[in-house]
């Protein structure tokens, strides 16, 4: 049992890390815009207009860190865990529920409904993935109890903290603010998904993005795109490291599992 235990832990751990490497990438593109160049020359109409790509970007990042909840989407490379997929709804009052995966190592569901306890739910190929190198009898029971099952813990608890670190929306969005200097330029205006938005264009020596910004109602960050080249042979057949930016200030839905769901904390009594 405390082999679960340990396990569980270390899942955990992996959840804040997903969260903060989109925070790491989110900010690494902001901070492209430090320094930007562009004078403003020849100004064009709405929308923004007079305004330059950073000036577009600063605007944006301010929105949408007024935000009360959002929508986080996208795949981000990771140096330990490599390609990582993330659906993540989460506001400012700590709730969050989406669904993560890591590379080849399978997938799990998350629900934070603000009312003291976390639930999660991983599938048989996760749970394999974070028990190699263990008995291979402990990693059968592990998967016998709890791949494609609800489980549950005390929000309050030590271990579940990181995953209360993860669904602070505030903190995440704190995460924005860069100092790379750079250049961001704008770009066309288009749609993204039937939103009116316009492209800005990211860049310095090392790293080019990609941004696209609302144009309409609030001027929210949308989608960024990693527009390097991938840097490793599994980024290369994934496609470029994205997030999008959606569901600007709608509820989060977390309404808790029904049924039978595990609690983790009573196993470990």
């Amino acid at each position: 049992m405390r082999h679960r235990l340990r396990q569980h832990r270390h899942r955990r751990h992996q959840l804040r890390r997903t969260a903060a490497v989109a925070a790491a990438l989110v900010a690494a593109t902001v901070g492209l815009t430090a320094c930007g160049s562009e004078s403003g020359k020849d100004k064009p109409k709405e929308p923004f207009a007079g305004m330059s790509g950073t000036e577009i970007v600063d605007k944006a990042v301010e929105a949408t860190k007024g935000a009360t909840s959002l929508r986080l989407a996208g795949d981000i490379d990771d140096d330990e865990t490599g390609r990582m997929k993330m659906d993540l709804a989460l506001d400012t009052s700590g709730k969050c529920a989406g669904t993560m995966s890591m590379a080849d190592e399978g997938s799990f569901d998350l629900i934070v409904p603000g009312n003291g306890t976390v639930y999660m739910k991983y599938d048989e190929k996760f749970l394999r993935a974070q028990s190699k190198g263990e008995p291979a009898d402990q990693t059968a029971a592990a998967v016998e109890m709890l791949a494609d099952r609800w489980s549950k813990t005390k929000a309050s608890g030590a271990d579940a903290k990181d995953i209360a670190g993860m669904c602070d929306l505030d903190d995440l969005l704190e995460e924005f603010e860069g100092e790379i200097n750079s250049n961001a330029r704008r770009g066309a205006t288009t749609e993204l998904d039937g939103t009116p938005a316009i492209r800005i264009d990211a860049h310095d020596a090392e790293e080019k993005y990609t941004i696209y910004v609302a144009t309409e109602g609030k001027p929210y960050l949308l989608k960024i795109i990693d527009a390097e080249a991938a840097k490793t042979a599994g980024a290369k057949k994934a496609g470029p490291e994205h997030i999008t930016f959606s569901e600007y200030d709608k509820p989060v839905k977390t309404t808790p599992p029904t049924g039978k769901v595990i609690d983790l904390d009573k196993l470990g009594a």
